[in-house]
């Protein structure tokens, strides 16, 4: 299941890990987001102990996505290091964002 990233985990989890990051930007209303709901999941399965996938519902947590100037929903950063090395606006295939993350892997 993917991982819940908040304004108060962010930094521990994301930010600071040791493994490549995939931070989803949704919210509940956003109908493009439920689109990739199940991609992510299954990516978060298929991934487990090599990446960290989670999700940011934008509604709850207004730092992250602030600091990251998300501005439409779904968004999608791939972080390592600490650093966004990557970024995606908008629905995108499951194929399409496995190959984004084994290029960063």
């Amino acid at each position: 299941m993917a991982l819940e990233f908040t304004d108060d985990n962010f930094q521990s989890t994301a930010l600071e890990s040791d493994q490549l990051v995939v931070a989803d930007f949704w919210a509940e209303w956003c109908g493009p987001c439920r689109m990739i709901t199940p991609i992510i999941e299954e990516l978060s399965k298929e991934y487990d102990g090599t990446v960290k996938i989670g999700k940011v519902n934008v509604d709850n947590n207004p730092q992250i996505s602030g600091k990251y100037s998300v501005r439409s929903i779904p968004t999608i950063l791939l972080i390592k290091n600490g650093e966004v090395v990557d970024k995606h606006v908008g629905v995108i295939s499951k194929q399409a964002l496995a190959d984004k993350i084994e290029n960063h892997k």
